[in-house]
């Protein structure tokens, strides 16, 4: 007998499948993590059609069978309008989207991710923002994520040897996690050379004060050197998370 759920999610995929169906990927309030099949609902005439969409905050309810979880019901609670409207806005909330369905994996209740993701939809759904603030609640979110999933960088000290910083002579590693001083880079692998800029943002991330990240003035050559590292950072975790899962789906197959 099918069990019968019901739960608050964000949707940050879909997939169509067969002729009318659509999987949902939805990061729930009550379940982490959920991939559900809504059948037939790319039909005009679906009920469950405008209740469940992309970057949006729905009440779904569904069945969980043997193999999947089906679509029963779903209620739009945030359409997020206002986000939608701009694209700017719009390009980084998929981005955000992307990078939670890449790294989270757990069909496991999460309040701290879950309240992150609605969080930062719900800011870049607000009515006044600067281009700035629109990116920095991106880097808010990614790195706020790194942190919740365990991969929180040191960005107080050198992670090689444990020593202070000098101002402009620091870099970052991925494959080190965190800042690195200029006499230790050379033995660290690949790392990006950064500025005090960067650190000053990532320690004001971290320490979850986005009230005074939002006001802040930073030139277009931090805010792109800021983006390079995060995307260096992320895409050196998703290959770790990627060989985690392939290695898991090898030992189910064995």
């Amino acid at each position: 007998m099918a069990l019968h759920y019901k739960t608050r999610g964000l949707v940050i995929k879909k997939t169509d499948a067969g002729e009318t169906d659509r999987v949902f990927t939805v990061l729930s309030e009550d379940f982490g993590k959920i991939r559900i099949l809504g059948r037939a609902i790319r039909k005009i005439t679906s009920k469950l059609r405008s209740g469940i969409n992309l970057i949006g905050l729905s009440e779904i309810e569904f069945i969980q069978g043997r193999a999947q979880k089906t679509l029963t019901d779903a209620e739009p609670l945030n359409c997020y309008s206002n986000l939608k409207a701009d694209l700017p806005r719009l390009k980084v909330a998929h981005r955000i989207a992307d990078v939670a369905n890449g790294l989270v994996s757990k069909e496991e209740k999460d309040d701290e991710i879950y309240n992150l993701l609605k969080d930062s939809y719900d800011r870049l759904d607000e009515v006044s923002l600067t281009p700035l603030q629109v990116q920095m609640i991106y880097f808010y979110f990614i790195w706020n994520l790194f942190n919740i999933l365990g991969y929180k960088p040191e960005v107080h000290k050198c992670v090689v040897c444990q020593n202070s910083l000098v101002p402009n002579i620091i870099y970052f590693s991925p494959d080190g996690a965190g800042l690195v001083c200029g006499q230790c880079v050379k033995g660290a692998g690949f790392c990006k050379r950064i500025n005090t800029d960067i650190v000053k943002v990532l320690r004001l991330i971290l320490k979850k004060d986005f009230k005074t990240l939002s006001k802040l003035k930073i030139p277009i050559s931090s805010g792109k050197l800021l983006r390079e590292i995060s995307d260096d950072y992320y895409f050196h975790l998703l290959s770790i998370h990627l060989s985690t899962e392939d290695l898991r789906r090898e030992k189910i197959l064995i």
